[in-house]
């Protein structure tokens, strides 16, 4: 390992060459307190900044082993040390003059949510923080000053401030990985409890808008209706009461801009820790859960959806049904069967972005229109048996039709964002009308077994492009991958690992005889024990990827239209 001063050195040594020249600084270089590594080189002023990362070693550091001795409250140390680092980067760089990204110094942007990142990774007490660097220029010449400012000045100040126990607020810290400790909590407890979710009363469920995820001031603070009141004895917090969803189907209805989609939407992030302040860092929901929703135009590949529909028209075989332009309900058809091959236990429903035709056939309907006539099977007529035979709860949002109701085991009206326990009176209202339909029974028997192989086309090429754009969309190469309604998917970091998975998956793992299960369940021990690094065989990782969901892995494995089963 060279010296900071051989890296002075050669920083200076360069000075004013053509910027090819830089490639030359690759490698480790020791400052003392930490260890600079320069990862990968910028092909130019212009390309993508240069890729490092600093190293500070477990004595050094001196963070507690009690703070990261779980897998938790490690992701949660690491998620706090990425913010600190990347404040300090934000306060402390300055722009230098130059070409293209020159100056440019950043690191991961964490939102609301907490999650696990390559930007950061403490092991066995080590912390090693990835950022991205400008490398300076002036033209296409190399101005190793302004770099030499950069590494020397501006960077050990960002790691001195924000790497260090002794240095950052321990208060601060200590309350984000108590946090952590009280939602583990929460989470271990639902199954034994018999619960699905968890909303604290006192949480903020609405954000500030559209597109800010902060909560919104002076909004009316949860409160759970005295009926479905839970007390939880959190480790940290003690006795924190809320509103316990419990297992099985449950519906929240009520009048227009109430608040049944903000409950189903903090429900549906819920499946994530939320920083101190979220407002609903103590909404807590099953893991698995899944936000269930019809999606025009996707691509389904060989998917078994003959328990909601039945053959179609020109005697189309639904027993391995493939399409490139699926409707809205053999969409969500396929997105519920693909849910319950990737473990899910809890579907969220919201009536607005579900296909009318696969939620409801009323009476009047069904008089008319002879059920023999009719290719789909309703989901109200399946969502018992998805339950008695499988174990997936439902949550649903409805407040067109009250149809559900005969199969609800809870019924929650939102009122002025306020909810209300109904069950008894919606039951006796229900009482009085028509059952929807006389078929029940068993799940029926389906095939859950579909084996993907490798596309020939995706190489093991560095230089293959893969590139997130935002939440929406992905490309494998020249292959687009549409994302956009995968409404649980967060942050686009998570977007770039999921087309890193991908081409993994094309390279390593589909060889035809792995069902999709077997293949999520070999990516997720490979995560557990390298993390998303472990995709990385030449050690160049990135720096901006986020963990996403076994649930996100599969969800976009069956919309890479290029898939083969």
């Amino acid at each position: 390992m060279k010296s900071s001063q051989d890296l002075r050195a050669n920083l200076r040594s360069i000075d004013h060459r053509s910027y090819p020249a830089y490639k030359d600084l690759k490698g480790q270089y020791d400052f003392g307190s930490f260890v600079l590594s320069i990862d990968h080189v910028q092909g130019d002023p212009f390309a993508s900044p240069s890729r490092l990362s600093v190293l500070v070693s477990g004595k050094k550091a001196g963070f507690p082993a009690e703070y990261y001795d779980t897998y938790p409250k490690r992701i949660t140390l690491q998620d706090h040390l990425t913010r600190l680092f990347a404040a300090q980067l934000a306060s402390g760089s300055k722009q230098a003059k130059g070409s293209g990204k020159s100056g440019l110094l950043g690191a991961s942007r964490c939102g609301q949510e907490v999650l696990e990142r390559t930007a950061c990774r403490v092991q066995e007490g080590s912390v090693t923080l990835r950022f991205e660097a400008g490398f300076p220029a002036r033209g296409r010449t190399i101005d190793a000053r302004e770099l030499e400012k950069m590494l020397f000045d501006i960077l050990p100040d960002c790691v001195h401030a924000s790497l260090y126990f002794q240095k950052i607020n321990k208060n601060r810290l200590k309350a984000a990985i108590e946090l952590c400790e009280d939602q583990q909590y929460i989470r271990e407890q639902l199954p034994a409890l018999g619960l699905c979710a968890f909303l604290a009363n006192g949480s903020v469920l609405p954000r500030q808008s559209g597109v800010s995820d902060r909560p919104m001031q002076d909004a009316v603070a949860f409160q759970s209706p005295a009926s479905m009141e839970v007390t939880l004895n959190l480790p940290n917090r003690g006795p924190v009461m809320g509103m316990g969803i419990p297992k099985g189907i449950t519906l929240f209805v009520g009048g227009g801009y109430h608040g049944k989609s903000t409950v189903l939407q903090a429900l549906q992030y819920g499946v994530y820790n939320h920083i101190g302040g979220d407002g609903r860092e103590l909404v807590i929901t099953d893991e698995s859960a899944w936000k269930l929703r019809s999606e025009d135009g996707r691509s389904v590949t060989g998917v078994d959806i003959s328990p909601f529909i039945r053959q179609l028209p020109g005697r189309r075989d639904t027993r391995h049904f493939s399409t490139e332009d699926a409707s809205g309900s053999t969409s969500q058809a396929a997105n519920l069967m693909e849910s319950m091959e990737s473990g899910s236990t809890l579907l969220l429903i919201d009536e607005d972005t579900s296909a009318t035709n696969f939620m409801i056939r009323d009476k009047l309907m069904q008089q008319v229109v002879a059920p023999e006539e009719e290719p789909i099977i309703p989901f109200i007529e399946r969502v018992r048996s998805l339950y008695e035979d499988f174990g997936i709860s439902s949550v649903i949002v409805a407040g067109s039709s009250g149809s559900y109701f005969h199969v609800a085991d809870t019924v929650v009206q939102m009122k002025e964002y306020v909810p209300y326990d109904i069950t008894g009176r919606a039951k006796e209202a229900a009482a009085a009308f028509p059952v929807f339909s006389a078929r029940q029974g068993k799940f029926p028997t389906y095939s859950a077994n579909r084996c993907p192989k490798a596309n020939a086309a995706v190489k093991r090429d560095d230089r293959l492009k893969l590139k997130a754009m935002g939440t929406h969309e992905l490309l494998l190469g020249r292959d687009a991958v549409e994302l956009r309604y995968l409404e649980q998917l967060r942050d686009s970091e998570q977007t770039m690992a999921l087309a890193c998975l991908l081409k993994y998956l094309q390279l390593q793992t589909m060889d035809g005889k792995k069902n999709m299960a077997a293949l999520a369940d070999q990516l997720e021990a490979l995560l557990d024990t390298q993390g998303l690094e472990g995709l990385f065989e030449r050690g160049d990782v990135r720096s901006s990827l986020a963990r996403p969901r076994r649930q996100e892995i599969l969800a976009c494995v069956n919309r890479y239209r290029q898939l083969i089963i």
